[in-house]
């Protein structure tokens, strides 16, 4: 032991604690552990200018009392300050401070401070969209189990002590633990922490209506008392009759589920009935466990009508978190309502403590799986009191796979392993994407294929001529990301190809070649060695083939020097066209000659017709023009029954690729009552609902109560765009929602 600062006596009852529950060498490592804690904290003081101390032992406490966790949680909770305050200040005593830590108490209690400070460090925005993913993140940070147990210690240790804090801190920690501690606690079953979390929490965030709950509730107690002990006296002389072991509890309701009854129920808080539970707690085997609850349940819904609507069987289908118990809502002759509880000692103990107080942990091994799983597994940890069967089925740490990265503003993004900063862009918004040229990952700038950290910071560096290169597809892993870029492309292409192929007729008219152009055409892509002529416009465009080469080469094909060669593309031209004719005239033509559209834009020479605005799902056939490839069309295109008449020859078969993916837009039509906060509305269910990517909206009101609106989106297949119409359908004042191509 190596530290000799004296313990300031405000913590002998905190050490006779520790001296009643633990061994001579646990003692020992906890004074030393306090006597460490007191000389590198001793100028520190919290807002009531107490020491900081107080609130690393009270934690401490907490976890040896309530929580129920050892020795090494312990001295993690009493020192995780003294590595917190190293850590931000960033002192030069960090090293010489862990080095210390990892050799008096182990490397176990080093990494426990240390993710503490990790979870401290997030930077936690009010925001109930993302709560869930701050959750996650907090969680993920927690590969040891006994870190996120120890972190609702700190906070209901904050949470008691609340009032020595500014106001501003009052209600951010209050919505934070309210929102996201509260959570995690009803997810492990530790339901009293849980319930002190919110009730807490209420106490600040709506002080008026906590006040007045509170006041009733001391107002009633007598009554109420009087009432339970009436009530309770017919139940008590059959138990006994049975002779089954029991003892009783009364159980306020929370504050705050009060609370939550009132706003539900909209009703005042004598309008609230079952403001108290009844828990009759069964000591017996566990073999006999279901019976005799049975047993008591059949007792109290003989002697009182139960409502069969607030039945709830626990016991044989437990919760998903483990909890068990038989809950029923019975009256009494004078019309009062009554929830009984029935369970036993060891129901009783999970459902309050997790038999944490049983658990003593050896440690874990590294593999991966969700947040949520990984709070169940530790919830059946937090059951089962034999360390070496925790050690064993213990075997993963949380949400590997995933990491949690911040924008410069507080908002969370949670993105896949790998992913760079191009990635977090395109997460961001897609027209942020496209003009992405690096990050600002702390201090430093960062290219854009730089791949983020759990719990990074990143500022997106722009400019404004940046576009998406083919290249970036090898640098993002996420499918929006892909998918944009591919867009990108596949748009860009086409207007290249358009560019070109205006480029080069206005050439041929100005150099008054007399040509058909898909003569010249074909005659310059054999000479090239290119493969169709919207290739040979991509080229002209990017400027790959110069005009005065062309110039040159058409000029000589048609002084009378190349006839041959003519006259060879001529035909080449008009066997196509043979070609196609044949194909179409077949009488049954076979599936697999069917042109097959996917997303690989570089293996097809095809493009989608702006038309009818063909997605994956949709009926298609493609449609063969000469010089410019091949258009896909949706089967009830508009423009289907002219082609297929005067073009018979020229129309293919066309189907998706079964897999294929990719970005497609459309838009629906939407017919509406004229109500405010609609568009809203609309907007919320596409991108956040569906998690599409919304282009536009064209809110338009008629005047007459009604209004009508275009909602733009991308969509990978008609399946999601049959979703999207199916969920803007349920909108309340929404008529009718329809695509239009």
């Amino acid at each position: 032991m190596s530290s000799a600062v004296a313990i300031p006596e405000r913590y002998n009852d905190f050490r006779t604690l520790i001296t009643a529950q633990f061994s001579a060498k646990t003692v020992a490592m906890v004074d030393d552990a306090l006597s460490f804690a007191t000389e590198h904290l001793s100028a520190v003081v919290r807002y009531d200018n107490t020491p900081m101390l107080d609130h690393g032992v009270a934690v401490a406490r907490i976890v040896v009392e309530e929580v129920g966790l050892g020795r090494n949680s312990t001295i993690a909770a009493i020192v995780h300050d003294v590595v917190r305050i190293a850590v931000q200040e960033h002192s030069d005593e960090l090293d010489a401070l862990t080095a210390h830590i990892r050799t008096a108490y182990g490397e176990e209690v080093l990494g426990i401070a240390l993710a503490l400070c990790k979870i401290s460090d997030i930077k936690l925005k009010a925001s109930k969209e993302q709560a869930s993913d701050f959750r996650d993140m907090i969680v993920s940070y927690s590969e040891d189990p006994r870190v996120i147990l120890i972190k609702l210690a700190d906070r209901l240790e904050v949470m008691r002590s609340l009032d020595i804090f500014p106001e501003k801190k009052r209600r951010k920690k209050s919505w934070e633990s309210l929102n996201l501690y509260a959570q995690i606690a009803h997810k492990l079953g530790l339901y009293n922490i849980k319930s002190e979390l919110e009730d807490l929490s209420l106490k600040y965030l709506e002080p008026e209506e906590y006040r007045h709950i509170v006041e009733e509730l001391k107002e009633s107690e007598a009554e109420r008392m009087a009432f339970i002990e009436r009530f309770l006296e017919p139940i008590r002389k059959l138990l006994d009759k049975d002779g089954i072991k029991y003892h009783i509890k009364s159980r306020t309701k929370s504050v705050f589920s009060i609370f939550q009854k009132m706003r539900k129920q909209k009703v005042g808080f004598k309008g609230v009935y079952d403001i108290f539970a009844l828990r009759i707690i069964i000591d017996c085997p566990r073999e006999v466990e279901k019976r005799l609850c049975w047993t008591v349940f059949s007792h109290v819904t003989d002697l009182y009508t139960p409502n069969p609507d607030r039945m709830r069987d626990w016991i044989s289908i437990p919760k998903s978190n483990g909890y068990e118990s038989l809950h029923t809502t019975v009256v009494t002759g004078d019309g009062r309502w009554v929830e009984v509880q029935i369970r036993t000692e060891r129901m009783d103990e999970v459902a309050e403590r997790g038999i944490a107080a049983h658990w003593r942990y050896k440690g874990v091994k590294q593999g991966g799986m969700g947040a949520e799983e990984w709070l169940g597994r530790l919830r059946e940890l937090l059951e089962d009191t034999t360390s070496e069967s925790i050690a064993r089925r213990f075997e993963s740490k949380p949400a590997t796979g995933e990491i949690f990265v911040f924008t410069p503003s507080g908002d969370i993004r949670k993105l896949p392993e790998g992913a760079t900063v191009l990635d977090f862009a395109f997460d961001i918004h897609t027209s942020l994407g496209a003009i992405c040229v690096g990050g600002k990952v702390g201090n430093r700038i960062v290219p854009i294929k730089e791949q983020l950290k759990n719990g990074d910071i990143c500022e997106v560096l722009t400019r404004k001529d940046q576009t998406p290169k083919a290249d970036w597809l090898s640098i993002c892993v996420t499918q929006k990301a892909r998918s944009r870029i591919r867009l990108h492309l596949r748009e860009e292409r086409q207007k290249n190809a358009r560019l070109g192929r205006e480029e080069l007729e206005r050439k041929l008219k100005n150099w008054k070649i007399d040509v058909a152009i898909d003569e010249a055409v074909a005659y310059l892509c054999k000479h090239f060695k290119i493969r169709s002529g919207n290739e040979l416009y991509v080229h002209i465009a990017d400027q790959k083939i110069d005009m005065f080469s062309i110039k040159e080469i058409l000029t000589h094909w048609l002084s009378g020097k190349a006839d041959e060669e003519r006259r060879q593309a001529a035909a080449e031209v008009e066997e196509r066209k043979m070609k196609l004719r044949e194909e179409r005239e077949e009488t049954a033509p076979r599936s697999s000659d069917a042109l097959v559209i996917d997303e690989k834009i570089n293996n097809i020479e095809y493009k989608l017709g702006r038309c009818c605005n063909p997605i994956k799902g949709d009926d298609i056939f493609g449609f063969v023009t000469i010089s410019s490839g091949i258009t896909i069309h949706r089967a009830d295109c508009p423009n289907a029954r002219r082609m297929r008449e005067r073009y018979p020859y020229r129309v293919m078969e066309a189907r998706w690729r079964e897999g294929a993916s990719g970005a497609f837009r459309i838009t629906v039509a939407i017919t509406a009552a004229d109500i405010p906060g609609l568009a809203t509305t609309i907007m919320d269910v596409a991108s956040k609902e569906l998690k599409l990517s919304v282009r536009g909206i064209n809110f338009t009101p008629k005047g007459d109560g009604t209004a009508t609106a275009q909602l733009t989106v991308e969509v990978p297949s008609s399946s999601v765009t049959d979703m999207l119409l199916h969920s803007l359908r349920r909108i309340k004042g929404v008529k009718n929602a329809f695509r239009i191509n």
